[in-house]
């Protein structure tokens, strides 16, 4: 309700998300006065995976959730499927994050970050509609509409966290780089007697109603009581991208692991859904005057895998750091260090995503590689590491040291809508908020 809303805010984050709940949270920590609104009641059901990598992991326990956590399924690392071979690979060491990661749905882990940045000292919103209040060209705030009408809230500064359709963003300017690729995932919930499995469950060889490998995967993963999330996911690039039909081709998944998870419909959940990915920082600009874009509506997820959830966590942190030192005296040219710090910390590792994404786009070539893969744990385990995005910084090992060379190559090769990168393993953890307290333990 927009009863108790008032009429100005240091911040205005829109968006209870990930990216909205943790900028809210870490500027809420270092003093600022926020309010966080979301368009839905809490608890809401999202289109996700529901897994939760060690990034995530690891900035969920930064924001003191660790407890709640640990309500949930943990789970050890992926179980590879594909070309008639099975691999179980867990979660490679690294000195910043756990060896683990957990299985939690968006209906119920949303709402748990949202209301941590309310104990944080954000004041939370539910069932607002933002849009954007601008003055000489520059975001003043937004006006906010509940069940009456529309009423100004002004606010040095708006964070823009309202998803990968972000409408609010696209009111301000915002667009996807067309010529890179996109993701498109459909998920449901499904009974199962394998629902404590402790491997999230990949197949890497997802096949069409004609029995052909299309550029894309399947997953299982084990929720802990009795569910699992079932879903699959493609690339946009792929030229067989517009023929195919999603909600197909999960019934056909569903079907070709009914057997061996022994899934049965869950009458409680409610039919699959899905929704288009925006990869690699893909969203431009991120930044504006008064105004910053996090998480889906910057683009942010990672265009190895598909994982948003961390990237959602980690591109708010560093939005609240960018606007703590906007609060603090530098204004809005703190926000053009925010686009610098999701370069300095993506830029390079998404440049190579974005082309791995388009040469595994054909078929053959996707169908080459993974049969090479797959026979090999050491070679999918480094692999792992890769695409999940945890590289050891200064590490000598094969994983880095691959990366490293295969990031030089993907700078010098021409991208639609891009430009050449520095090669570098990726800044690992976002810091905190320039101003206030130090991160929960």
């Amino acid at each position: 309700m927009t009863s108790n809303l008032r009429s100005h805010y240091d911040i205005v984050v829109v968006g209870a998300g990930p990216a909205g709940a943790s900028a809210a949270y870490w500027l809420a920590r270092a003093g600022a006065d926020v309010a966080l609104l979301e368009r839905k009641h809490l608890p809401r059901a999202k289109t996700c995976g529901d897994g939760l990598t060690p990034r995530a992991v690891a900035q969920l326990t930064d924001m003191g959730l660790g407890e709640f956590l640990e309500g949930h399924h943990r789970y050890r690392g992926l179980r590879a499927n594909g070309f008639g071979r099975t691999l179980l690979l867990p979660w490679p060491s690294h000195p910043s994050y756990p060896g683990y990661g957990y299985v939690v749905t968006r209906h119920d882990l949303d709402v748990a970050v949202a209301r941590n940045a309310a104990q944080a000292g954000a004041s939370l919103f539910e069932g607002v509609t933002a849009t954007p209040l601008c003055e000489d060209g520059r975001v003043v705030g937004v006006l906010a509409a509940g069940r009456g009408e529309p009423a100004p809230v002004r606010s040095r500064f708006v964070v823009v966290a309202d998803g990968s359709n972000s409408r609010f963003g696209r009111a301000l300017g915002t667009e996807r780089v067309r010529a890179w690729p996109m993701g498109l995932a459909i998920r449901g919930y499904w009974r199962s007697p394998r629902s404590a499995e402790p491997w999230i469950d990949s197949t890497l060889d997802l096949r069409d109603e004609q029995g052909k490998v299309v550029p894309g995967y399947g997953w299982i993963f084990p929720l802990g009581d009795g569910r699992v999330n079932v879903g699959v996911g493609l690339l946009s690039n792929s030229p067989r991208w517009k023929g195919l039909n999603t909600t197909h081709l999960l019934e056909r998944y569903v079907e070709t692991q009914r057997g061996a998870w022994a899934l049965e419909p869950d009458p409680a959940s409610p039919a699959p859904t899905g929704g288009k990915l925006p990869m690699g920082l893909a969203v431009h600009p991120r930044a504006g005057a008064g105004w910053i874009a996090a998480g889906d509506a910057a683009g942010s997820i990672n265009p190895f895998n598909g994982e948003g959830i961390a990237y959602g966590y980690e591109t708010g942190r560093l939005a609240a750091s960018a606007l703590a030192t906007a609060l603090a005296g530098e204004g809005d040219a703190a926000l053009m260090g925010y686009e610098h710090a999701l370069e300095e910390a993506y830029a390079r590792y998404y440049r190579l995503g974005r082309l791995f994404v388009r040469v595994i786009g054909r078929p053959a070539v996707m169908q080459a590689a993974l049969t090479a893969g797959m026979r090999s744990e050491r070679l999918m385990g480094g692999m792992v590491r890769v695409m999940a995005n945890i590289l050891r910084p200064g590490a000598i090992a094969v994983p880095e040291l691959g990366y490293r060379a295969a990031a030089v190559l993907a700078a010098a090769v021409p991208e639609p809508g891009g430009r050449a990168e520095r090669a570098a393993v990726p800044e690992q953890r976002p810091p905190a908020p320039a101003i206030g307290e130090e991160p929960a333990a």
